[in-house]
């Protein structure tokens, strides 16, 4: 037996355990993702399942909040999110929603292989993202607040950032360049939105479920879910995309109601190039080399 399939096969155990049994024969194991070991598997009435199990310890803590932030999301967003039906430390596991990512990552080739045509996207995927993302910024932050998910003020987005990069200066260092911009970025007034807003947190290609006309139907992995910077959640498609397609979106964005701010474009920039920040807050929580590399190139430093 392979390493692969008794990775299935313990994964397929432990749902066992939880009184879901699922047929091995065509289950599939995903290892993309760096905080979930995955495993898609059948039912006896032929109804996918997806199953998660954590790869740390940390990453437990941070799925519990991710159980609250469903729970909300399930009666607030149009877009579907995943059905806990199994919640536990050791297995999450839910019926897989319908439609397919927008792209998925090829561990291979470490790149996304898209299952749209996205240079450029289409106007319905950009439109009904943007709609996605206008409704799920404007839920209710005293209702996020009493399912317990954590509610960041205006005034505490540069506060934390600032926080952040002293701890990354002082445990891991920066190099000058990037740390004079990241600090010119801090004092900028007109970068720093006044409001917050309910986000993902963590939006890239794997996590959009689209349908065959590229509408967004669904979004997954809520692990980085809160209120804080409405921002955030342009990152990722800037990253992949690009500037003028970021534009498109936000002007989509502000159609359907999304709140945007004069320095909106500049913070999501200056945004993308402090990116290090995240990278490097991850490394230091896993401890990982591989991880470790990753923040050190992309703090200047390799």
């Amino acid at each position: 037996m392979t390493n692969a399939n008794e990775r299935v096969k313990k994964v397929l155990n432990l749902a066992e355990k939880h009184g879901l049994r699922l047929n091995p024969a065509r289950a599939e194991l995903d290892e993309s993702g760096m905080d979930f070991q995955v495993v898609f598997a059948d039912d006896e009435t032929g109804r996918c399942w997806v199953l998660r199990r954590p790869r740390r310890s940390d990453v437990i803590k941070r799925a519990a909040a991710e159980g609250r932030v469903l729970k909300l999301l399930q009666t607030r967003l149009q877009a579907a999110v995943p059905d806990w039906r199994i919640n536990e430390p050791e297995l999450i596991a839910y019926p897989k929603l319908a439609g397919v990512p927008a792209a998925v990552i090829d561990m291979e080739i470490r790149n996304y292989v898209w299952n749209m045509n996205h240079q450029p996207p289409s106007e319905a995927f950009v439109r009904s993202l943007a709609q996605t993302l206008a409704a799920l910024h404007g839920i209710d932050h005293d209702a996020a607040e009493e399912a317990g998910v954590q509610v960041m003020r205006p005034q505490d987005l540069r506060q934390t950032k600032a926080e952040e990069m002293k701890r990354i200066k002082e445990e891991l260092g920066i190099s000058d360049t990037l740390w004079e911009r990241w600090q010119k970025w801090l004092a900028d007034d007109s970068c720093w939105p006044e409001h917050t807003a309910f986000i993902h947190g963590d939006l890239h290609p794997p996590h959009i479920l689209i349908d065959s006309d590229h509408q967004v139907t669904g979004l997954l992995d809520w692990t980085e879910a809160k209120v804080a910077d409405p921002a955030k959640d342009f990152l990722l498609f800037q990253t992949i995309l690009g500037e003028a397609e970021t534009a498109r979106l936000i002007g989509c964005y502000e159609e359907a109601g999304g709140r945007v701010w004069p320095g909106m474009k500049k913070h999501i920039t200056e945004m993308q190039a402090a990116y290090g920040i995240e990278i490097a807050l991850f490394a230091l929580t896993t401890k990982q080399k591989e991880h470790m590399d990753m923040a050190l190139e992309a703090l200047g430093l390799k």
